[in-house]
């Protein structure tokens, strides 16, 4: 099924359980090409909330910065990533280090953050030989399918992200802060509504609340918007999570996710979410030189365990403020 309306402008498939695509012919200049038809693409991301580009032959980091910085208002800096990643320029990144065989599984770019990006830049310079898709999935369509009672708890409570950063998994403390210097980390978490607690080894632990539902800001749409499932220790494939449970212990894990008000999340709610999410899926192999647009707040994304060199190009731009989203949850900033 073909859709192109004067919005658009361009003539999208749209196909069931897979992400909306424009297929392009490749013309050796992918950044004029961007300029060109960024209104267009960008209305097919407002009308969608996201959009898979084929055909445009993106080969390199520079070239794909280039083409990232025409298609989006100002790239941001990452600040505190989960996990690490290579930096290729300013706003350019590779994806997240992250094991090829465990899933990263649906969630909202850095949405624990008082300043988010609204839209995601994602280029496949090498597309992995099984696996490894950039799916999607709609943040309404997943809010609606949820219980009623659960949403209306995490609507009143919001959730709580906790943290245990060290050397060895995840980011460590100046990838995700950018610096080492305790003074300057500790003034970065008053800022941002962080409790923190250094430990005797010099290890940080950090909590924040944040709400699970927020209103789009500009179209005002519900969205369920968090990292709820992802986060959580019950996400983890059993052998991690019994391995960094014996080495950590249940409350040092590198992070792991609790209902606003501090309580545990068990199983079959990070089951339940998962499912959800699974049954709302829009999954497309990505082949060498695509390029996809996701807007952040309205579209849920993940990446699907692969075989084989996997090699994505990452931006985020375009900050939105938490306070422009309604909260539901009250957060204020020491």
């Amino acid at each position: 099924m073909s859709s192109s309306s004067p919005a658009s402008l361009l003539d999208v498939e749209l196909r069931p359980g897979r992400p909306p695509m424009l297929r392009v012919e490749a013309t050796g200049d992918a950044p004029s090409w961007a300029a060109e038809h960024r209104d267009a693409l960008r209305a097919v991301v407002a009308e969608h909330g996201s959009v898979l580009v084929r055909g445009l032959g993106l080969r390199d980091a520079a070239q794909t910065g280039a083409v990232f910085s025409r298609l989006a208002n100002g790239l941001m800096t990452e600040k505190e990533s989960f996990a690490p990643r290579q930096v290729y320029s300013h706003g350019v990144y590779s994806s997240s280090k992250w094991p090829q065989n465990q899933p990263m599984c649906m969630h909202h770019e850095l949405s624990y953050t008082l300043e988010f990006p609204g839209l995601m830049l994602f280029a496949c310079l090498s597309a992995p030989t099984e696996g490894g898709a950039t799916a999607v999935a709609d943040s309404q369509t997943v809010l609606d399918a949820l219980p009623a009672d659960l949403t209306q708890r995490f609507e009143r409570e919001g959730w709580m992200l906790t943290r245990s950063y060290n050397e060895e998994i995840g980011a460590s403390l100046a990838e995700a802060f950018g610096t080492d210097d305790r003074g300057a980390v500790e003034n970065y978490c008053h800022a941002n509504a962080i409790e923190f607690e250094w430990q005797p080894d010099g290890g940080l632990r950090t909590r924040q609340r944040r709400s699970a539902v927020v209103r789009h800001p500009v179209t005002g749409r519900r969205c369920w918007f968090n990292q709820i499932a992802f986060l959580n220790e019950w996400t983890m494939a059993p052998e991690v999570h019994e391995y960094l449970v014996d080495v950590y212990g249940a409350d040092g894990l590198p992070f792991n996710t609790r209902f606003g008000n501090g309580d545990p999340i068990g199983e079959n709610v990070v089951e339940l979410l998962n499912k959800v999410y699974e049954d709302n899926t829009a999954r497309e192999p990505w082949r060498d030189g695509d390029l996809m647009l996701v807007d952040n707040v309205r579209t849920a994304h993940s990446r699907e365990p692969f075989e084989g060199p996997r090699e994505v190009v990452v931006a985020m731009a375009e900050a939105v403020r938490l306070a422009d989203c309604s909260p539901t949850v009250e957060v204020t900033a020491a």
